[in-house]
């Protein structure tokens, strides 16, 4: 039997949902620029220097001796109950409400989160809103449940406020998600206000809202903001992390919600995919938390990345023509840059790996939309003297147009 024969017997048998998911543009872009020539600002990789590699160490060797088999064993479903104690304790002291562990589920990495929230509440064609431009790898898991999008523009202070109201006007939608503090692609942040009135606007209407914050700790300037729903809402979701602050490699992730049925539906739904989250990992994370000064570490984190962050600015005001405009991100990991209108980012891309530079074109940030003139750029892990030759280079190309 010949490839290309398997390949179409198999496709015979694969179910309409797994023909409806696109597969992640950003892992085929860094599988291409694996050249270590390449200047890569595509992926959303954390700086290696930023994590904790000695104190890790430190809390493998304490946990063994401290919890013997227990962090060999299976664990319940929602997580280790100490973490989720400490992330309750955390978040009700920063944001003033009162959560307990029954608050918290643990889960692999917030991508899960984001298949289990679809998986609990989706049916075909129902409605998600979401940002224009949005996160692409929630785009990806939200598609395998064929529901309906329903995009909203992204302005510099927040959702479209008028957009969203007509969005809402259609009965079939089950939530809306949302990355309020430096957005992914774009890095913007909603305004307060902003926030204030995308609540008002929610609380009439009986839908979940998901509030992603994989960045919001990594808040280089200004005051941090008070989340969306939490405290507000009564169907609000808090999806966090410690891939950006501590070790992406461990796929720690967790949700946050005082909706103790919706996390209990989430958490039946779990049980059904993996049983449980990497238990080792867990106490892991638990201990590291518990024994060392985390505010300061990631106080250096936001040093550093506000220094790269800087680093790309200066670099894009000398060398991006005058027709290209970008964010300027308050913190988070990335930068979005707008082309004159016509210029396909799409186009543009391979022309950028002859001149040995990355970046992930606009398209899969968007629903339905193709060469698209926006591009994504990540500060976060190449050094100041590498970031300004890769700006350097992508500058040439642009001025080329």
């Amino acid at each position: 039997m010949t490839e290309q024969t398997n390949s179409s017997a198999i496709d015979q048998l694969l179910s309409e949902r797994i023909k409806s998911t696109p597969p992640s543009f950003v892992r085929s872009i860094l599988k291409v620029a694996v050249d270590p020539e390449i200047i890569s600002f595509a992926g959303g990789l954390p700086n290696p220097v930023s994590f904790p590699q000695e104190e890790l160490l430190t809390s493998m060797e304490r946990i063994v001796k401290t919890y013997g088999d227990k962090v060999f064993q299976y664990s319940v479903t929602a997580g280790i109950p100490e973490l989720r104690r400490l992330l309750a304790q955390r978040y009700s002291q920063r944001y003033g409400v009162n959560l307990t562990e029954e608050n918290i589920l643990i889960t692999t990495g917030s991508q899960q989160a984001l298949d289990l929230i679809s998986k609990v509440l989706l049916n075909d064609n129902d409605g998600i809103i979401v940002e224009k431009p949005s996160y692409l790898g929630a785009l990806q898991a939200f598609s395998q449940y064929h529901p309906t999008f329903y995009p909203v523009n992204l302005t510099k202070d927040g959702l479209d406020l008028n957009q969203l109201e007509e969005a809402l006007t259609h009965e079939n939608i089950k939530f809306v998600y949302a990355i309020p503090d430096f957005q992914n692609p774009t890095g913007l942040t909603y305004s307060a206000e902003n926030r204030k009135k995308v609540g008002e606007i929610l609380q009439k209407h009986n839908i979940v809202l998901v509030e992603d914050d994989p960045y919001g700790d990594l808040r280089f300037r200004g005051e941090r903001l008070p989340y969306i729903g939490l405290g507000k809402h009564p169907n609000s979701i808090v999806l966090g992390t410690f891939s950006k602050t501590v070790t992406p490699g461990m796929r720690i992730g967790f949700i946050v919600s005082e909706n103790k049925e919706l996390l209990k539906n989430i958490s039946i739904s779990k049980e059904a995919s993996d049983l449980h989250t990497n238990v080792f990992s867990q106490y892991l994370i638990y201990d590291y938390l518990s024994n060392n000064d985390v505010d300061a570490h990631i106080n250096d984190i936001k040093n550093l990345y506000e220094d790269q962050a800087q680093a790309m600015l200066n670099a894009m005001a000398e060398y991006f023509p005058d027709t290209v405009s970008y964010t300027k991100p308050d913190g988070g990991m990335f930068i979005w840059a707008t082309l004159p209108e016509g210029v396909s980012a799409l186009e543009l891309f391979p022309k950028a790996l002859e001149k040995k530079v990355a970046f992930v074109p606009g398209d899969p940030f968007y629903v339905n939309q193709k060469n698209v003139n926006t591009m994504r750029l990540n500060y976060t892990n190449a050094d100041s003297t590498t970031i300004k030759e890769g700006i350097r280079r992508l500058g040439e190309l642009l001025k080329e147009l």
